[in-house]
Parts: C-alpha cells; sequence; structure tokens
C-alpha cells in the first residue's frame, strides 16, 4: 500500500530555536504516526538581517518588506520557479525573530525614556510665578539661566531702542539744519541777484542811458496785467527786455521761427514762377531748389540742437524740420492756390456772363419801347 506523507510544520509563530516536529501518517490501522524531532540552532541578528537582506539598522517596516518579497519568491504555494520550503522556512524564523528583537527594543527605550522622566524634578505648577517673573521653566537653575539670558535680551532691545531714537533726533535736527542752510543760500542768491540789477541800473542811468526812454518822468505801472506776478520782478523784467537784454534760448527760438517761414515762402515762390506744366528744364531747376532747401533745413537743425541744450525747460525744446515734408508741403500749397484761382476765375467768367445777359436784356427792353413809341 503506498504511503501518504505528509510534512506539517508546527508552532509557526514560535521563536527561534523552538524544535521542529515533523509528522508521518499512514492509511493502514493504528495510530500509523511516528515522531521526528530536530532542534535548530538560534540564528544571530546579524544572520537573521543576511537572510532577509536588510541591514543592521533596519526598521520594522523594511523587514516587512522584505519578509514580502521573499515570501513571493520561496513559498512552496506560489508556483514559482524558485520555490523552496527549506529556504521559506528560513526566511519565516529569521523575520520573526527580528520583529521580536525590534519589538524588545523598542520596549527598552520606552522604559528608559518613563524613567528619565520619572527622575526629572517636578514643581507645583504655582510655583512657577513665585520668582524669575514667572519666565523659564524646569529646575530652578534652568529657570535661573533662562531668566538671566531673558535679562540680557531685554537690555539689548532697550539700548537698540535708545540708539534708534538718538538717530531719529540726530537726523531731524539734520534735516531741519539742511533746510535752513537751503533757505539761507536761497535768500543770498536772490540778495545778489537784486544788488546786482540795482548796480546796473545805477551805473546806466550815470551814463544817461535813460535819457532817451519814453515816459521818462512818469511813474511805472504798479501792478501787471497777472495779479500773481510780483510787481518788482516784473518792472525789472520789463525794463531788461525794452533795453534790448533777452536771453540766449529766446533768441533762438526767434531766430528758428523766422528762419523756417522764410524757407517755406522762398520754396513756395520758387514754385510759383515754375509754373505748370512742368517740363525737363523746370524739373531740374525745381530740383535745384529742393536741394538747397535740403542744406538751409539741415544747418536750422544744428541750430536747433543748439537751441535744445540751452532752453532750461524740457517742454519748450523743439524736434527737427523735416526737408521732404516742407518739400511736398510747398508743392501741396501751390497746388490747393492753383485751385483757389481756377474757382476765382470761373466764378468771374460766370458773372460777366451774367452781366451781359442783363445788359443784353435791357438793350431788348428799350428797342421795343422805342418802337412802341414810334408806332
Amino acid at each position: 500500500m503506498k504511503l501518504l506523507s505528509i510534512l506539517l510544520v508546527q508552532n509557526a509563530k514560535c521563536a527561534l530555536g523552538t524544535p521542529v516536529i515533523l509528522y508521518r501518517f499512514s492509511r493502514h490501522g493504528g495510530d500509523g504516526r511516528r515522531l521526528f524531532s530536530s532542534f535548530t540552532r538560534k540564528r544571530s541578528i546579524q544572520e537573521c538581517c543576511r537572510v532577509l537582506d536588510v541591514p543592521d539598522d533596519c526598521s520594522a517596516e523594511e523587514v516587512r518588506d522584505s519578509y514580502r518579497k521573499l515570501a513571493k519568491k520561496y513559498h512552496p504555494d506560489s508556483g514559482s520557479v524558485t520555490a523552496s520550503a527549506s529556504k521559506f522556512m528560513q526566511v519565516d524564523e529569521a523575520y520573526k525573530a527580528l520583529l521580536t528583537h525590534l519589538s524588545n527594543q523598542s520596549i527598552k527605550e520606552e522604559s528608559q525614556d518613563d524613567d528619565g522622566k520619572k527622575t526629572e524634578y517636578k514643581v507645583p505648577q504655582h510655583r512657577h510665578y513665585l520668582s524669575y517673573e514667572g519666565i523659564g521653566y524646569g529646575t530652578p537653575s534652568q529657570r535661573q539661566k533662562q531668566y538671566t539670558q531673558f535679562r540680557v535680551d531685554r537690555a539689548t532691545d532697550h539700548v537698540l531702542d535708545f540708539r534708534k531714537q538718538k538717530m531719529e533726533r540726530e537726523h531731524a535736527e539734520n534735516a531741519m539744519i539742511a533746510k535752513d542752510v537751503r533757505q539761507s543760500k536761497k535768500v543770498k542768491i536772490t540778495q545778489a541777484i537784486e544788488r546786482l540789477v540795482e548796480d546796473l541800473i545805477q551805473e546806466s542811468m550815470a551814463k544817461g542811458d535813460f535819457d532817451n526812454l519814453t515816459g521818462k518822468g512818469k511813474p511805472l505801472q504798479k501792478f501787471s496785467y497777472c495779479p500773481h506776478v510780483d510787481p518788482m520782478t516784473h518792472n525789472l523784467n520789463r525794463i531788461l527786455i525794452d533795453n534790448g537784454y533777452q536771453p540766449e534760448w529766446i533768441v533762438l527760438q526767434k531766430e528758428i521761427r523766422e528762419t523756417i517761414v522764410k524757407l517755406r515762402s522762398e520754396a513756395l515762390t520758387s514754385r510759383k514762377r515754375l509754373g505748370d506744366p512742368m517740363t525737363q528744364a523746370k524739373r531740374e531747376r525745381w530740383d535745384e531748389v529742393c536741394q538747397g532747401l535740403r542744406e538751409d533745413i539741415a544747418r536750422l537743425n544744428k541750430k536747433i540742437n543748439d537751441f535744445n541744450l540751452v532752453v532750461p525747460l524740457l517742454n519748450r525744446q523743439m524736434v527737427h524740420f523735416s526737408a521732404e515734408k516742407e518739400i511736398s508741403r510747398a508743392e501741396e500749397t501751390y497746388l490747393s492756390m492753383q485751385g483757389e484761382e481756377q474757382k476765382a476765375s470761373r466764378e468771374n467768367t460766370a458773372d460777366v456772363s451774367t452781366d451781359d445777359q442783363q445788359f443784353n436784356l435791357k438793350q431788348t427792353l428799350i428797342n421795343l419801347i422805342k418802337h412802341l413809341r414810334m408806332s
């Protein structure tokens, strides 16, 4: 009779070093059980780590992950090529031994922490506020150190606040001094200008430059047309302008405006002289005029650059003139003038024809009246 042998592993949850009991069962009568007992040697923690392929300082989570991988690999029921019952038993034993070791180690650490907490100095809660201004915690010596550090920090904050306030006061004083200096400087400049103008006026009066002025011996107008302008300033400016004094930028601005008006007038006059239609000779003459206009515009733009350098206000600055735009402007002006002349001539012709018709009608009526009288 063929015997059916079954291998059973009991006490799966036991630690390392427990015996492994093998049973053999028979289908024949009787108990038919024979016991084979063997005691495996106790593995070290390093060997268990080597079997599970984990480091010596591994955690419980790492041990579980490694055990799952190896169980899938060596479990007899996994159906893999590497399935091995003996290898799986080694892995299982190493897994249980490591978990036990890690559990015992954590218990020891917790007990040590509990012992340390028990030995700590405990002070009633209300006693913390009886000294050191209620600062700090722990033993009296620890609280004293903390209170000393607190006093140092508080003193440092007081010093910083004092220095900050001192710097603010000094800054305010310096700002007031700087403002007074600027104001005094402005007053000195104003007084110097007034003295200079007064000296110039006195010198001119001594030379007799004011003898030929219109309105000599008459009082000056006290207030200008603008009530917001200082009368003294306005009168001084008026005197300087009447005697030919003008700032440089005003003179340059006047010259630029007069020059551009003159160039535009000359270009328009040249175009009128050429007239229509434009022959080859007239076209060459017009090209010469345009070339001369470009050169004049270039010189005028240089003068504009000089003006922009001396003008005191940015919004008073001028832009360059374009020669091509000025030429086109002259031609457009000429064409518009031609159109106006033609329109005026047509209106004159229509007026003349209307006058002729009225005259003919009058003559006809007069002849008719004379004929009626004679008849």
